[in-house]
Protein backbone atom coordinates (compact mmCIF):
# COMPACT_ATOMS: atom_id res chain seq x y z
CA UNK A 1 0.00 0.00 0.00
CA UNK A 2 2.57 2.61 0.50
CA UNK A 3 4.54 3.92 -2.62
CA UNK A 4 1.76 4.21 -4.45
CA UNK A 5 0.49 7.86 -5.37
CA UNK A 6 -3.15 8.22 -4.15
CA UNK A 7 -4.56 5.56 -2.92
CA UNK A 8 -8.52 4.89 -3.00
CA UNK A 9 -10.39 3.06 0.21
CA UNK A 10 -13.21 3.07 2.43
CA UNK A 11 -12.81 3.30 6.34
CA UNK A 12 -14.48 0.55 7.29
CA UNK A 13 -18.14 0.35 6.94
CA UNK A 14 -20.83 0.05 4.33
CA UNK A 15 -24.73 0.49 4.90
CA UNK A 16 -25.80 -2.85 5.05
CA UNK A 17 -28.63 -4.45 2.68
CA UNK A 18 -32.42 -2.84 3.67
CA UNK A 19 -32.98 -6.62 3.22
CA UNK A 20 -30.54 -7.29 5.91
CA UNK A 21 -31.69 -4.58 8.23
CA UNK A 22 -35.12 -6.63 7.89
CA UNK A 23 -33.62 -9.85 8.55
CA UNK A 24 -32.38 -8.61 12.00
CA UNK A 25 -35.67 -8.45 13.48
CA UNK A 26 -35.80 -12.13 12.86
CA UNK A 27 -32.55 -13.21 13.35
CA UNK A 28 -33.81 -15.99 15.98
CA UNK A 29 -35.90 -17.73 13.70
CA UNK A 30 -32.79 -18.69 11.23
CA UNK A 31 -30.65 -21.71 11.73
CA UNK A 32 -26.37 -21.82 11.57
CA UNK A 33 -26.62 -22.52 8.23
CA UNK A 34 -29.03 -20.40 7.00
CA UNK A 35 -27.38 -17.36 9.02
CA UNK A 36 -23.70 -17.79 7.45
CA UNK A 37 -25.56 -17.84 4.35
CA UNK A 38 -26.96 -14.27 5.04
CA UNK A 39 -23.76 -12.94 6.17
CA UNK A 40 -22.09 -14.70 3.26
CA UNK A 41 -24.60 -12.60 0.94
CA UNK A 42 -24.29 -9.49 2.53
CA UNK A 43 -20.36 -9.47 2.20
CA UNK A 44 -20.75 -10.24 -1.32
CA UNK A 45 -23.02 -7.67 -2.01
CA UNK A 46 -21.16 -5.12 -0.16
CA UNK A 47 -17.39 -6.21 -1.71
CA UNK A 48 -19.42 -5.76 -4.84
CA UNK A 49 -20.48 -2.31 -4.75
CA UNK A 50 -16.91 -1.04 -3.71
CA UNK A 51 -15.15 -2.97 -6.79
CA UNK A 52 -17.68 -1.66 -9.19
CA UNK A 53 -16.81 1.77 -7.73
CA UNK A 54 -13.05 0.84 -8.35
CA UNK A 55 -11.82 1.22 -5.05
CA UNK A 56 -8.06 0.25 -4.45
CA UNK A 57 -8.39 -1.45 -0.81
CA UNK A 58 -11.21 -2.97 0.49
CA UNK A 59 -13.02 -3.83 3.39
CA UNK A 60 -16.34 -6.66 4.25
CA UNK A 61 -17.95 -3.50 5.23
CA UNK A 62 -18.19 -4.56 8.67
CA UNK A 63 -21.64 -6.34 7.83
CA UNK A 64 -21.63 -8.38 10.51
CA UNK A 65 -21.42 -6.17 13.49
CA UNK A 66 -23.31 -3.77 14.75
CA UNK A 67 -21.91 0.13 14.09
CA UNK A 68 -17.95 -0.58 13.94
CA UNK A 69 -17.68 -2.00 18.17
CA UNK A 70 -20.84 -2.46 19.36
CA UNK A 71 -21.05 -5.67 18.84
CA UNK A 72 -18.02 -6.63 20.31
CA UNK A 73 -18.85 -6.38 23.86
CA UNK A 74 -20.47 -10.20 23.19
CA UNK A 75 -17.24 -11.41 23.15
CA UNK A 76 -15.83 -10.28 26.20
CA UNK A 77 -15.86 -12.51 29.34
CA UNK A 78 -16.58 -10.56 32.47
CA UNK A 79 -19.68 -8.15 30.97
CA UNK A 80 -23.16 -8.13 31.87
CA UNK A 81 -24.73 -7.05 28.94
CA UNK A 82 -27.00 -4.30 28.69
CA UNK A 83 -29.44 -4.09 25.75
CA UNK A 84 -31.82 -0.75 26.81
CA UNK A 85 -30.93 2.46 25.74
CA UNK A 86 -30.04 5.07 28.35
CA UNK A 87 -32.40 7.41 26.34
CA UNK A 88 -35.41 6.22 24.35
CA UNK A 89 -37.12 9.09 22.51
CA UNK A 90 -35.91 12.31 21.54
CA UNK A 91 -33.22 12.81 18.31
CA UNK A 92 -30.83 10.06 18.13
CA UNK A 93 -27.80 10.49 19.88
CA UNK A 94 -24.30 9.33 21.37
CA UNK A 95 -26.21 8.89 24.74
CA UNK A 96 -28.65 6.61 23.53
CA UNK A 97 -26.15 3.77 22.98
CA UNK A 98 -25.88 1.23 26.41
CA UNK A 99 -23.15 0.99 28.76
CA UNK A 100 -22.19 -2.20 29.78
CA UNK A 101 -21.72 -3.79 33.36
CA UNK A 102 -18.17 -5.50 34.29
CA UNK A 103 -18.51 -8.63 36.47
CA UNK A 104 -15.32 -10.05 36.31
CA UNK A 105 -11.85 -10.25 35.01
CA UNK A 106 -11.99 -8.85 31.07
CA UNK A 107 -11.06 -11.51 28.52
CA UNK A 108 -11.84 -12.80 25.36
CA UNK A 109 -10.96 -16.27 24.95
CA UNK A 110 -12.53 -16.86 21.88
CA UNK A 111 -10.97 -13.86 20.22
CA UNK A 112 -12.83 -10.65 19.03
CA UNK A 113 -14.16 -11.78 15.72
CA UNK A 114 -12.29 -10.14 13.28
CA UNK A 115 -10.47 -12.96 12.10
CA UNK A 116 -13.34 -14.55 11.30
CA UNK A 117 -14.51 -11.85 9.37
CA UNK A 118 -11.27 -11.29 7.27
CA UNK A 119 -11.44 -14.77 6.26
CA UNK A 120 -14.84 -14.47 5.41
CA UNK A 121 -13.85 -11.60 3.06
CA UNK A 122 -10.73 -13.51 1.72
CA UNK A 123 -13.01 -16.61 0.17
CA UNK A 124 -15.11 -13.75 -1.07
CA UNK A 125 -13.46 -11.56 -2.44
CA UNK A 126 -11.89 -12.02 -6.41
CA UNK A 127 -8.00 -13.31 -6.44
CA UNK A 128 -6.43 -11.75 -9.43
CA UNK A 129 -4.40 -14.17 -11.09
CA UNK A 130 -0.31 -14.30 -10.43
CA UNK A 131 1.42 -11.87 -12.98
CA UNK A 132 3.34 -13.58 -15.75
CA UNK A 133 6.58 -14.79 -14.76
CA UNK A 134 6.30 -12.80 -11.42
CA UNK A 135 4.77 -15.51 -9.11
CA UNK A 136 2.78 -13.06 -7.19
CA UNK A 137 -0.56 -12.06 -7.60
CA UNK A 138 -1.66 -9.24 -9.74
CA UNK A 139 -3.50 -6.05 -9.89
CA UNK A 140 -6.78 -6.30 -7.93
CA UNK A 141 -7.96 -4.72 -4.67
CA UNK A 142 -6.47 -5.38 -1.47
CA UNK A 143 -8.21 -6.48 1.71
CA UNK A 144 -8.11 -4.80 4.73
CA UNK A 145 -9.82 -5.20 8.35
CA UNK A 146 -10.95 -3.27 11.02
CA UNK A 147 -10.48 -3.72 14.73
CA UNK A 148 -11.79 -1.08 17.52
CA UNK A 149 -8.78 -0.11 20.01
CA UNK A 150 -8.68 -0.63 23.74
CA UNK A 151 -9.08 3.00 24.82
CA UNK A 152 -12.31 3.30 22.28
CA UNK A 153 -13.97 -0.06 23.38
CA UNK A 154 -13.55 1.14 26.77
CA UNK A 155 -16.22 3.96 26.63
CA UNK A 156 -19.00 1.36 26.90
CA UNK A 157 -17.65 -0.37 29.55
CA UNK A 158 -18.76 1.00 33.48
CA UNK A 159 -15.83 1.15 35.73
CA UNK A 160 -16.12 -0.84 38.80
CA UNK A 161 -13.72 -1.59 41.97
CA UNK A 162 -12.00 -4.24 39.89
CA UNK A 163 -11.60 -1.43 36.99
CA UNK A 164 -11.74 2.04 38.57
CA UNK A 165 -11.41 4.32 35.62
CA UNK A 166 -11.09 3.96 31.84
CA UNK A 167 -7.21 3.88 32.12
CA UNK A 168 -7.92 0.67 33.71
CA UNK A 169 -10.60 -0.46 31.61
CA UNK A 170 -8.01 0.07 28.48
CA UNK A 171 -5.13 -1.76 30.30
CA UNK A 172 -7.37 -4.63 30.86
CA UNK A 173 -8.74 -4.60 27.08
CA UNK A 174 -5.05 -4.03 25.54
CA UNK A 175 -4.02 -7.94 25.79
CA UNK A 176 -7.45 -9.31 23.56
CA UNK A 177 -6.90 -6.64 21.04
CA UNK A 178 -3.31 -7.56 20.90
CA UNK A 179 -4.20 -10.65 20.21
CA UNK A 180 -6.94 -10.23 17.96
CA UNK A 181 -4.35 -8.23 15.79
CA UNK A 182 -1.19 -11.01 16.31
CA UNK A 183 -4.67 -13.89 14.91
CA UNK A 184 -5.64 -11.49 12.12
CA UNK A 185 -1.90 -10.64 10.51
CA UNK A 186 -1.46 -14.40 11.28
CA UNK A 187 -4.50 -15.26 8.67
CA UNK A 188 -2.98 -13.51 6.24
CA UNK A 189 -4.23 -10.00 6.33
CA UNK A 190 -1.50 -7.33 5.52
CA UNK A 191 -3.78 -4.04 6.24
CA UNK A 192 -5.03 -3.19 9.73
CA UNK A 193 -6.69 -0.21 10.70
CA UNK A 194 -7.17 0.24 14.73
CA UNK A 195 -10.22 2.90 14.84
CA UNK A 196 -9.61 4.68 17.64
CA UNK A 197 -11.77 7.95 17.60
CA UNK A 198 -12.15 8.29 21.51
CA UNK A 199 -8.49 9.01 21.22
CA UNK A 200 -9.38 12.13 19.52
CA UNK A 201 -12.64 13.08 21.06
CA UNK A 202 -10.58 13.52 24.14
CA UNK A 203 -7.34 14.72 23.29
CA UNK A 204 -8.15 17.67 24.57
CA UNK A 205 -8.53 16.76 28.64
CA UNK A 206 -6.65 13.39 28.38
CA UNK A 207 -2.93 12.07 29.17
CA UNK A 208 -1.76 12.42 25.57
CA UNK A 209 1.43 10.47 26.14
CA UNK A 210 -0.28 7.67 28.19
CA UNK A 211 -2.77 7.26 24.85
CA UNK A 212 0.44 7.12 22.91
CA UNK A 213 1.79 4.65 25.03
CA UNK A 214 -1.02 2.78 25.21
CA UNK A 215 -1.48 2.20 21.80
CA UNK A 216 1.81 1.78 20.81
CA UNK A 217 1.75 -1.54 23.47
CA UNK A 218 -1.64 -2.76 22.15
CA UNK A 219 0.16 -2.62 18.25
CA UNK A 220 3.48 -3.84 19.20
CA UNK A 221 3.35 -7.42 18.18
CA UNK A 222 2.36 -6.65 14.86
CA UNK A 223 4.22 -3.54 13.78
CA UNK A 224 6.21 -4.09 10.89
CA UNK A 225 4.63 -7.47 10.07
CA UNK A 226 1.32 -5.41 7.84
CA UNK A 227 0.69 -2.50 6.97
CA UNK A 228 -1.14 -0.45 10.08
CA UNK A 229 -2.92 2.17 10.38
CA UNK A 230 -5.31 4.61 12.93
CA UNK A 231 -8.75 6.13 12.20
CA UNK A 232 -8.87 9.25 14.38
CA UNK A 233 -12.13 11.09 14.09
CA UNK A 234 -14.91 12.28 16.38
CA UNK A 235 -17.77 10.16 16.26
CA UNK A 236 -20.27 9.34 13.56
CA UNK A 237 -23.39 7.58 15.96
CA UNK A 238 -26.30 8.33 13.94
CA UNK A 239 -24.50 10.49 11.71
CA UNK A 240 -23.52 12.67 14.36
CA UNK A 241 -20.03 14.08 15.94
CA UNK A 242 -19.39 13.35 19.28
CA UNK A 243 -16.59 15.98 20.43
CA UNK A 244 -14.93 19.45 19.52
CA UNK A 245 -13.08 18.54 16.26
CA UNK A 246 -10.02 20.16 16.27
CA UNK A 247 -7.07 18.30 15.80
CA UNK A 248 -4.18 20.39 16.89
CA UNK A 249 -4.59 19.07 20.40
CA UNK A 250 -3.44 15.72 19.47
CA UNK A 251 0.14 16.88 18.22
CA UNK A 252 3.11 16.62 18.33
CA UNK A 253 2.37 14.13 20.53
CA UNK A 254 -0.06 11.60 18.40
CA UNK A 255 3.22 11.57 15.70
CA UNK A 256 4.98 9.22 17.79
CA UNK A 257 2.04 6.59 17.47
CA UNK A 258 3.15 3.50 15.84
CA UNK A 259 1.45 3.57 12.24
CA UNK A 260 2.25 3.22 8.62
CA UNK A 261 -0.77 5.55 8.14
CA UNK A 262 -2.85 7.64 10.21
CA UNK A 263 -6.00 8.78 9.35
CA UNK A 264 -8.24 11.98 9.59
CA UNK A 265 -11.11 13.22 8.75
CA UNK A 266 -11.40 16.40 6.99
CA UNK A 267 -14.20 16.64 4.35
CA UNK A 268 -16.69 17.22 7.39
CA UNK A 269 -14.91 20.16 8.80
CA UNK A 270 -14.35 21.40 5.29
CA UNK A 271 -10.59 21.18 5.56
CA UNK A 272 -9.92 23.06 8.80
CA UNK A 273 -6.39 22.09 9.92
CA UNK A 274 -5.19 20.52 6.80
CA UNK A 275 -1.89 22.27 7.06
CA UNK A 276 -1.14 19.45 10.19
CA UNK A 277 -1.33 16.39 7.45
CA UNK A 278 2.16 18.05 6.19
CA UNK A 279 4.10 17.38 9.55
CA UNK A 280 2.35 14.02 9.83
CA UNK A 281 3.06 13.21 6.01
CA UNK A 282 7.26 13.42 8.00
CA UNK A 283 6.55 10.96 10.01
CA UNK A 284 4.22 8.72 8.13
CA UNK A 285 1.81 7.86 5.29
CA UNK A 286 -1.91 9.99 5.57
CA UNK A 287 -5.47 8.76 5.50
CA UNK A 288 -7.29 12.29 4.66
CA UNK A 289 -11.02 11.82 4.72
CA UNK A 290 -12.30 13.79 1.56
CA UNK A 291 -15.94 12.94 0.97
CA UNK A 292 -18.81 14.09 3.68
CA UNK A 293 -20.66 10.92 5.18
CA UNK A 294 -22.87 13.02 7.27
CA UNK A 295 -24.24 15.40 4.44
CA UNK A 296 -26.84 13.71 1.45
CA UNK A 297 -24.84 16.20 -1.06
CA UNK A 298 -22.88 13.77 -3.46
CA UNK A 299 -19.46 14.94 -4.49
CA UNK A 300 -18.80 15.19 -7.94
CA UNK A 301 -15.69 14.10 -9.43
CA UNK A 302 -14.64 17.64 -9.98
CA UNK A 303 -15.02 18.01 -6.37
CA UNK A 304 -12.65 15.29 -5.43
CA UNK A 305 -10.07 16.52 -7.81
CA UNK A 306 -10.04 20.07 -6.24
CA UNK A 307 -9.92 18.30 -2.75
CA UNK A 308 -6.68 15.82 -3.91
CA UNK A 309 -5.19 18.87 -5.09
CA UNK A 310 -5.58 20.60 -1.77
CA UNK A 311 -4.29 18.06 0.12
CA UNK A 312 -1.26 17.53 -2.32
CA UNK A 313 0.02 21.03 -1.66
CA UNK A 314 0.88 19.03 2.09
CA UNK A 315 1.49 15.33 1.54
CA UNK A 316 3.65 13.90 -1.20
CA UNK A 317 1.57 11.78 -3.59
CA UNK A 318 3.37 8.40 -2.61
CA UNK A 319 2.14 9.49 0.90
CA UNK A 320 -1.49 10.09 0.51
CA UNK A 321 -4.81 7.52 0.49
CA UNK A 322 -8.19 9.30 0.25
CA UNK A 323 -11.05 8.15 1.57
CA UNK A 324 -15.10 8.98 3.36
CA UNK A 325 -14.59 10.77 6.22
CA UNK A 326 -15.90 7.68 8.28
CA UNK A 327 -17.33 4.65 7.68
CA UNK A 328 -20.14 4.44 5.46
CA UNK A 329 -22.45 2.33 7.87
CA UNK A 330 -24.84 5.59 8.95
CA UNK A 331 -24.83 6.35 4.80
CA UNK A 332 -27.58 5.74 2.66
CA UNK A 333 -26.39 2.75 0.23
CA UNK A 334 -27.50 4.54 -3.25
CA UNK A 335 -25.46 7.52 -1.48
CA UNK A 336 -22.38 5.98 -0.59
CA UNK A 337 -21.87 4.24 -3.70
CA UNK A 338 -22.37 7.36 -5.59
CA UNK A 339 -19.69 9.57 -3.14
CA UNK A 340 -17.63 6.29 -3.71
CA UNK A 341 -17.68 5.96 -7.42
CA UNK A 342 -16.95 9.74 -7.40
CA UNK A 343 -13.96 9.32 -5.02
CA UNK A 344 -11.99 6.91 -7.08
CA UNK A 345 -12.38 8.97 -10.67
CA UNK A 346 -11.16 12.28 -8.97
CA UNK A 347 -8.63 10.27 -7.67
CA UNK A 348 -7.99 8.71 -11.33
CA UNK A 349 -8.18 12.31 -12.99
CA UNK A 350 -5.23 13.87 -10.06
CA UNK A 351 -2.70 10.50 -10.84
CA UNK A 352 -2.76 10.91 -14.74
CA UNK A 353 -1.68 14.27 -13.95
CA UNK A 354 1.15 12.77 -11.87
Amino acid sequence: MPHEPIVTTVVGSYPIPGWLEFSGAQLAAFGPTDLAELWDDAVTVSVADQLRAGLDVITDGEQTRTDFNLSFYAFLDGVELNTSSPRRFGPPGHDQRPVHRITGDLRAPAGLGVVAEFKRLQRLAPVSPPLPGEGRVGAGPRLKACVPGPYTLAGRLQPNDQYQDRHAVTEALIPSVRQELTALVGAGCQVVTVDEPSMSCYADREDRRWLVDAFNRTVEPVRGRCYLGTHLCFGNYKGRAAARRRYGVMFPDFLDLHVDELHVEMANREFAELELTAEIAKRMDVGVGIVDVKNSYIETADDIEQRIRACLAYVPPERLSVSPDCGLSQTARRAAFAKLSALVQGARRVRATL
